[in-house]
């Protein structure tokens, strides 16, 4: 078996359960909302934290792959450039969301700690997208 393909598949895996923490927190936080305590949010806050810092860091895995045996980043441009740029992005903003959250959300009214789970629905979704556009132009 190639080695390098063997990394890369680790380092999708890992990354598959980074996307599989974020989306499912921040889906199960917006099934009755309303009804969720606070300490529970804030244990699904710090699963989607985990979740957003494993993406991050597997994601520049699969370039850290690259570099490692072909001396290079990967020849990404045009939709596959931008796709990327949007992954990151949207990781970026998932993680200081969630960590905003764990840090001030006891102070927030209820509206707005959904509200913030909504915008992370909306931060997972966004990527997920970028992820299917990066993988077909890439």
């Amino acid at each position: 078996m190639n080695q390098q393909n063997t990394f890369y598949a680790i380092v999708q895996v890992i990354h598959n359960f980074g996307a599989v923490a974020v989306a499912s927190c921040a889906l199960l936080s917006l099934i009755n909302p309303y009804n969720h305590s606070l300490q529970l949010q804030y244990k699904l806050a710090w699963i989607t934290l985990i979740g957003w810092g494993i993406q991050g860091v597997s994601g520049a895995s699969f370039g850290a792959v690259s570099f490692y045996y072909h001396g290079q980043f990967p020849d990404l441009h045009g939709m596959a450039l931008a796709a990327l740029f949007v992954k990151m992005i949207c990781t970026a903003m998932g993680f200081i969301l969630a960590l905003f959250f764990i840090r001030s959300a006891k102070k927030w009214r209820e509206s707005s700690r959904v509200l913030s789970w909504k915008i992370m629905v909306i931060l997972f979704t966004t990527t997920l997208m970028a992820a299917a556009i990066l993988r077909w132009f890439a």
